[in-house]
């Protein structure tokens, strides 16, 4: 590693840059959204639902790949990986705008999401490198708090760049962006895994480290609970534009909407850095997750006899999206804290179980949609009890617990601070 530049960053920068990093994957989504009507007439594509594989197939190839990323950035350290994805997916956001046709772009966002899937396995392994237990989490959420900044700008910007040029503008933009990060993280971000902590690249080294993921059943069942919870959020991103547009006729203002969602969870998520180290992450996300379910459920009950106008839908969405952003954080937390010797593996692992996991759930939702809410407020419901489940078996059955997990490697989590 180079010595070329000054790595030692402050806890505010350190949050900010992995925060940026996480933010290009809700950006890579969340600005395309405003265009997918257009990208689907230039490149010949008349169905609503069709246009949303521009979204199910970055999140796939997202998906697939960090089960690679994982072993790599256990063996290899965390810069090299890191940035060696990035590369990969300013490379295909930019030659996005050249697609001929609606299956090169596919293509291209596949190969986009699984330079992404850098982002999604090292940002949290450095995360877990530098901190371990309710502190974990409290980073987590302030992290969570400025990745969430994003979505609620994305779709503005990508209803900007349409009234000021075409589509193809809005690859371009996420190139741009994207390049910006990469020099960031080569000249600021410090290698955060030691040599004397780096796994073998073998395939038993690499059997042995899945293992000790798969095997830990709580870390699992967080990481499975995860999944639905964004299967829920997956659901709604790739019906959104219907939604707002089609059901409510919002039109141009749908992005406003989106953002007030989505800074709803950045809210959620700064609330709960604030108390996480108080009344711990089980409490959290365990109360979270009912409320959640419960109102899901409420949703659909009242979708289902046709009494949903515009007020109450948004009323009961913020607040189960507020429920998901102490939910989310606080299990993501919780999945890793087990698994620290072996955090770019468990990442790798969770990443690929939620986000294809959760893409497939979400596209599942989003080919449902019929011109109402239903099959949304389904997913929700549906997913929020399957979620309850899996934290019922990580808990033995019980909820609401106090304790964090012991933690034999903590120090060497800590090394980094």
């Amino acid at each position: 590693m180079s010595d070329h530049f000054t790595r030692v960053l402050s806890r505010p920068e350190f949050i900010a840059l992995v925060a940026a990093l996480m933010a290009v994957n809700a950006l890579a989504i969340d600005v395309m959204l405003p265009a997918l009507p257009y990208m689907g007439e230039a490149l010949g594509i008349s169905s609503e639902n069709e246009r949303q594989f521009v979204v199910t197939a970055y999140m796939l190839g997202m998906g697939i790949a960090v089960l690679a990323f994982g072993p790599l950035t256990d063996r290899f350290g965390r810069r090299a990986p890191l940035l060696i994805g990035v590369g990969i997916y300013v490379i295909a956001a930019i030659a996005g705008a050249f697609a001929p046709s609606f299956t090169t772009l596919l293509v291209l966002r596949f190969i986009q999401g699984m330079g992404a899937a850098s982002v999604r396995v090292i940002a949290q392994a450095v995360v877990r490198d530098r901190y371990s237990g309710r502190e974990m989490a409290e980073v987590m959420s302030l992290t969570f708090m400025v990745f969430m900044a994003i979505p609620i700008i994305a779709p503005g910007i990508g209803q900007i760049l349409l009234l000021t040029g075409p589509w193809q503008s809005i690859f371009f933009f996420m190139g741009g962006l994207a390049l910006a990060l990469w020099v960031w993280t080569y000249m600021r971000l410090p290698e955060t895994l030691p040599l004397s902590q780096r796994r073998p690249l073998s395939v038993s080294g690499i059997i042995d480290n899945f293992r000790l993921v798969f095997t830990n059943r709580v870390a699992i069942s967080y990481g499975l609970a995860g999944m639905f919870l964004f299967g829920a959020l997956f659901g709604f991103i790739t019906s959104s534009q219907q939604i707002y547009v089609d059901i409510y006729g919002l039109g141009v203002y749908f992005p406003v909407a989106f953002a007030a969602m989505a800074g709803l969870m950045s809210i959620s998520s700064f609330t709960n850095s604030r108390v996480v180290r108080r009344f711990g992450m089980r409490r959290l996300s365990h109360g979270a997750m009912l409320v959640f379910t419960f109102f899901s459920g409420i949703w659909l009950v009242l979708a289902l006899n046709d009494l949903m106008p515009l007020w109450l839908f948004f009323s009961l969405l913020a607040i189960i999206m507020f429920s998901f952003g102490w939910a989310s954080s606080n299990m993501n937390s919780l999945s890793m804290e087990p698994l620290g010797k072996v955090a770019g593996t468990a990442a790798s692992v969770f990443g690929f179980i939620q986000t294809v996991g959760g893409a497939l759930i979400g596209s599942l939702t989003g080919q449902l949609f019929n011109g109402t809410t239903i099959p949304t407020a389904a997913g929700y419901f549906l997913t929020g009890a399957l979620a309850l489940v899996f934290i019922l078996i990580a808990e033995n059955g019980r909820l609401f617990g106090v304790g964090d997990y012991s933690k034999p490697d903590a120090k060497a989590a800590t090394d980094g601070n």
